[in-house]
């Protein structure tokens, strides 16, 4: 018999944690059993918790007791039993999963290189979530990428439709684009995207002073400052805010410099999730809350069917080979693993240039 076990969080406290165990259940016809092999966990994936009510992250991955949750994370299983005609015992699925070891999937809409989840509590849910790619289907798939694409790929497709978002906004009559939290990894890669834009924006990044060196180094940013610098920005030339933080005092000190030149901010992480609320001078008119998923079936309706994933993945497999120069991916296995890795990150103890991939 299958024991399945998972690493819950209390919704309401991130901070507490358990183990459960419980057995595999039957098979229903159709269904695929998946073992998870091994994933990332970013504070991306604490963003998820965070927001998890708000935007529906608790709902992929129900558990029985209320209060409970499963944090969705990013990785790759391997198919261990199928009653699915098309799904194969040994095929290598890459997508999105609970931090837990195996997954019961229902597969729907399969193409040779890709399904979806079709469990009757998912359909509501954004398909960007649902969709499993059929990795050894897939004629580009490099197996020494795995580990880059656990921690870099949702992070960098992120950061993609940021930039584009931007783009196709004409940057809100920008000149400049200020990034807080720019050693985060979505804050690079939205950096790489723009740097790399025919006519780009003046980008500055702000940071702690200890990770100020280390963001200077990556040679993206125009400049870098620390958040006590706020007042060396250019508040003359009109800026858009792309926000990693949630830092409400640090968005607000922002907002009141710049003034009128604040033409827009995106909202798109919390990495300083406990201090997330926002200050007086905050510009909230002028600002809103960056959903992916939402940007990426826009998208989908303007250029068709599998588009922006071909742009996406061109972006993510670019920007992953320039990162490989400064990420360093901790590799670690077993619960206690999967608890310190969980610790480290929510406890923002991780350091700017590492990231853990982990498995059960």
């Amino acid at each position: 018999m299958t024991v399945i076990s998972e690493f819950q969080v209390r919704k309401d406290d991130l901070g507490e944690t358990r183990f459960v165990e419980r057995p595999a259940p039957p098979l229903e016809n159709g269904d695929v059993l998946a073992k998870v092999d091994h994933f990332a966990f970013t504070a991306n994936n604490v963003t998820y918790g965070v927001v998890g009510e708000r935007i529906g992250y608790w709902k992929f991955f129900p558990v029985d007791e209320l209060g409970w949750g499963l944090i969705p994370v990013w990785g790759f299983a391997d198919i261990i039993a199928s009653n699915h005609p098309e799904i194969k015992i040994g095929e290598r699925l890459y997508g999105y999963w609970p931090m837990a070891s195996h997954l019961v999937i229902t597969p729907g809409n399969v193409k040779d290189q890709r399904l979806s989840d079709a469990a009757t509590h998912r359909t509501e849910l954004p398909p960007v979530y649902n969709n499993y790619q059929r990795v050894m289907n897939d004629p580009d798939y490099d197996a020494t990428m795995d580990d880059d694409r656990m921690v870099l790929f949702p992070l960098y497709a992120t950061s993609f439709c940021i930039y584009d978002f931007l783009k196709d906004n004409d940057w809100f009559g920008a000149r400049q684009t200020i990034i807080p939290c720019a050693s985060s990894k979505t804050a690079i890669g939205a950096a790489y995207a723009i740097k790399d834009d025919e006519a780009p924006l003046v980008l500055i990044g702000l940071t702690s002073p200890r990770n100020k060196a280390a963001v200077e180094a990556l040679g993206i940013y125009d400049s870098v400052l620390t958040y006590d610098d706020i007042a060396a920005v250019d508040a003359q030339m009109p800026a858009i805010i792309v926000d990693m933080s949630g830092n409400g005092d640090v968005l607000g000190r922002l907002h009141k410099h710049l003034g009128e030149n604040m033409r827009y901010t995106s909202n798109v992480g919390l990495t300083h999730f406990d201090a997330n609320e926002m200050d007086p001078d905050f510009i909230r008119e002028r600002s809103a809350m960056f959903f992916a998923p939402g940007h990426i079936q826009k998208r989908a309706q303007d250029w068709g069917p599998g588009e922006f994933e071909k742009h996406a993945s061109a972006f993510w497999r670019k920007a992953a080979q320039k990162s490989r120069k400064w990420l360093k991916i901790k590799i670690e296995n077993g619960p206690e693993a999967v608890e310190r890795a969980y610790r480290d990150v929510l406890g923002a103890k991780t350091p700017a240039d590492c990231a853990w991939v982990i498995g059960f």
